[in-house]
């Protein structure tokens, strides 16, 4: 059983930063590849980025390609997701997801595990 609590969500101005992290209890987690996924009110839940067990192969939303990174440390069971130049249609909540399967990390319906989701709010 995994469990994956996200943090650092919150309130950001046009063109700003934020770091979300995501941190998985039990010893598997280097097993999984793992995705954020933002979603909005009435809206289905869109992938964001992924990244395989070791890291080493990432895939990007368009939308956020260029602006965003997923690094993980595996020695800390953590996923991050940096995001740099913020804009007010990035603003959602963000969910960390955790996988078997990096040929399916853009498919929601591919996740195991889900964390509670964090508020990013982008003021214009």
């Amino acid at each position: 059983q995994v469990q994956l609590v996200e943090s650092g969500g919150g309130l950001v101005q046009t063109g700003g930063s934020l770091r979300l992290s995501c941190t998985a209890t039990g010893r598997s987690f280097s097993t999984y590849s793992m995705g954020w996924f933002r979603q909005t009110p009435g809206k289905e839940r869109e992938f964001v980025a992924g990244t395989s067990q070791n890291g080493n192969i990432v895939y990007y939303a368009d939308s956020v390609k260029g602006r965003f990174t997923i690094p993980r440390d595996n020695a800390r069971n953590t996923v991050y997701l940096q995001m740099n130049s913020l804009k007010p249609d990035d603003t959602a909540v963000y969910y960390c997801g955790g996988t078997k399967s990096f040929t399916t990390i853009s498919y929601p319906t591919s996740y195991e595990y889900w964390g509670q989701g964090t508020q990013v709010t982008v003021s214009s």
